[in-house]
């Protein structure tokens, strides 16, 4: 028998190996495993190779901007409370100034009531006076100290109102008293009693009078 190693078949053209189609499969893994890998230049790249952000990214710039906030807030609420009290100390103020001032108008409408009244209380001497010396000429002086004062109210602005006949008006009048008069008009102004001073919104005082009855 012949002991000659046996020579490998020849390999017909085009055929594909054992050894290159191992070589195939294993380029085809090693594809399988890039694709699974991230891109180089990623966020996932960097954070599997231990490059992404350190531990004083997040709070450096934020923590920042917040305190600077918080101060621009505080200066503003400082200023709101110095107008505030400003605002509280000006309207005292004013108040003040207003009582004040209310006070000196009413001094001098009473100072100037007063004086208008001298007058009239010097007539009243003057006339008891000469009361000893002629005791008929004090009717004359109480008469015309009475018209004195009477002119005096209506410059004030208080006119003297009592006329009779007129009809009865509850803005002017007040009634105390119901006569029976069959001349009158019933509801009429008969009688009065007391004269008023000033018109209905400027009145002392209304007239009281009596009026004539209804049937």
């Amino acid at each position: 028998m012949s002991t000659q190693p046996q020579q490998p078949e020849p390999v017909p053209e085009g055929a594909v190996t054992e050894q290159e189609q191992e070589q195939e499969q294993g380029q085809g893994q090693g594809q399988e495993r890039g694709q699974d890998l991230p891109a180089p230049g990623t966020a996932q790249a960097r954070g599997a190779v231990g490059e992404g952000p350190g531990p004083d990214a997040a709070g450096g710039p934020a923590v920042a901007e917040s305190g600077e906030a918080s101060g621009e807030q505080a200066a503003a609420l400082a200023e709101l409370d110095d107008r505030w009290r400003r605002a509280l100390a000006d309207l005292e103020n004013l108040r003040k100034r207003h009582a004040r001032e209310v006070e000196r108008e009413r001094a001098a409408e009473r100072a100037s009531t007063a004086a208008a009244l001298l007058p009239v209380i010097d007539n009243l001497e003057l006339a008891l006076s000469h009361a000893e010396a002629d005791p008929g000429s004090i009717v004359e002086g109480v008469k015309a100290i009475r018209d004195q004062a009477v002119n005096t109210l209506a410059q004030l602005g208080y006119e003297r109102r009592g006329e009779r006949g007129v009809p009865f008006d509850p803005a002017r009048h007040e009634v105390v008293g119901v006569v029976e008069d069959p001349e009158a008009e019933p509801g009429t102004v008969v009688q009065v009693l007391r004269p008023g001073y000033g018109d209905p919104g400027n009145q002392l005082r209304p007239v009281a009078v009596a009026v004539a009855k209804r049937e």
